[in-house]
């Protein structure tokens, strides 16, 4: 069912109307539209809520990407061939992908909040295990079943967003939490050279290890610990509610634009590790200073949302991608500065495109009455399968073609989300 950027439909009686400040739209809401919603449930703290989740999305983000600029590292220690180590991360992706598929049922019998600790908690464990690994294949599997275990928080923290958002500000809500998940994108992007420099690469994995295990107790001791949000039943099944968010037309255009975005993003920062560590540039260990580009990345999604609040959020999505698409052409210019220009231009767009795509599609879920947990996991399953494809693809383009090979790529794949974006933004 297609519906424009504005109007509500109707929803069951479990599922609470869009909040006014909620929307971002081109033109004006109508009357359904501007209903608050109800308030967080009493006794709950929204602001640590959103603190909590902040602080384990940036443990769940750093967990999954650490091992980009460690990707020369793992090609030395295993004996692997660069196209292989690309591998480090697919495995990962691919395992969250099959994770999405319960995590969403999990969480009904569990309980939202609830489910988020056991995620961070395992999580810590098997990426700890991992530093200790023996052989590449070994390491493999830990990082699989990581993935599988990392699935859980981003499946449902921007529903438990949207449940806590203070006064229906969901905009506000959402990009803090992303926000949380670009300091973790920046940390484990950052903060494995260093250590790898100083202790070996292992200890980036222990390190960060650790960081998913206090964030996890800290789960476990300010989220809310209500069985399940009131009034709410679990889904009937996971492939009922999975096809109800796909058969939504604007709920699939919004994830067309986060896959390609995502073959963007995944291609250019793996292919990058193995560019800064050969001629002309042969940094060596100073190749970490150039991760300091992902710090503007951190203020995309406020920015963002505020261009969104303005001026809608097809406006905002196809901003974001034509600074992507600037980002892709500094790029080619091979001196550092332009490099660090460039990763910096292309975070800052990406993470702020990425806060605005998450929104819009659980904004969708509420109009069509499709549960957000659902809509928000084929929203991932969509950002993974483009971080899939592209953590082993990008290492062999690399290893094929150099950065010309890279830069061919992530062109395509701006195209095809920016047509994405497009029609999403013209869909009634």
């Amino acid at each position: 069912m297609t519906v424009t950027e504005t109007t509500a439909t109707s929803a069951p009686a479990s599922t609470r109307v869009v909040p006014a400040d909620a929307v971002v739209a081109q033109s004006a809401p109508t009357a359904s539209a501007l209903t608050t919603p109800a308030p967080a449930a009493p006794g709950i703290n929204a602001s640590r809520v959103l603190a909590v989740l902040a602080l384990g999305g940036l443990a769940n983000f750093a967990l999954v990407y650490f091992v980009q600029p460690l990707l020369p590292r793992l090609v030395t220690q295993f004996g692997i061939s660069e196209g292989s180590s690309g591998l480090a991360l697919s495995v990962t992706t691919a395992a969250m992908m099959l994770g999405l598929l319960v995590a969403g049922p999990f969480a009904d019998r569990v309980g939202r909040a609830r489910a988020i600790a056991p995620s961070l908690l395992s999580s810590g464990i098997l990426s700890i295990a991992g530093a200790f690994a023996p052989t590449w294949e070994l390491f493999l599997v830990t990082r699989a079943l990581a993935g599988l275990t990392l699935a859980i928080l981003p499946a449902i923290a921007l529903a438990v967003v949207r449940d806590i958002a203070p006064n229906g500000d969901h905009l506000r809500a959402n990009s803090i939490y992303i926000a949380g998940t670009a300091v973790g994108g920046a940390l484990g992007r950052l903060a494995p050279l260093p250590l790898a420099n100083a202790f070996g690469w292992q200890s980036a994995a222990v390190v960060l290890g650790v960081l998913s295990l206090a964030a996890g107790i800290g789960s476990l001791l300010w989220l809310p610990r209500r069985p399940a949000r009131a009034g709410e039943r679990p889904s009937l099944g996971v492939a009922a509610g999975l096809m109800r968010a796909v058969r939504c037309r604007p709920i699939v255009l919004t994830c067309g634009v986060g896959l390609a975005g995502m073959v963007v993003f995944v291609t250019s920062y793996n292919a990058v590790s193995f560019r800064l560590q050969s001629p002309p540039f042969d940094l060596g260990a100073a190749e970490a200073l150039i991760y300091l580009a992902y710090l503007p990345g951190i203020a995309g999604p406020s920015a963002f949302r505020r261009l969104a609040a303005s001026k809608g959020r097809g406006f905002a999505a196809l901003t974001a991608l034509t600074a992507i698409a600037v980002s892709i052409a500094v790029l080619t210019v091979p001196t550092i500065p332009a490099i660090a220009i460039g990763l910096g231009l292309l975070t800052f767009a990406f993470l702020g495109l990425h806060s605005i795509l998450s929104g819009w599609v659980v904004k969708s879920a509420h109009e069509n009455g499709i549960d957000t947990s659902r809509a928000s996991s084929v929203y991932l399953l969509a950002w993974y399968l483009g971080s899939t494809a592209a953590g082993t693809a990008s290492t062999h383009v690399w290893a094929l073609d150099g950065w010309t090979g890279v830069t061919v790529v992530c062109g395509v794949a701006v195209l095809a989300s920016g047509a994405f974006a497009v029609v999403r933004t013209r869909t009634r």
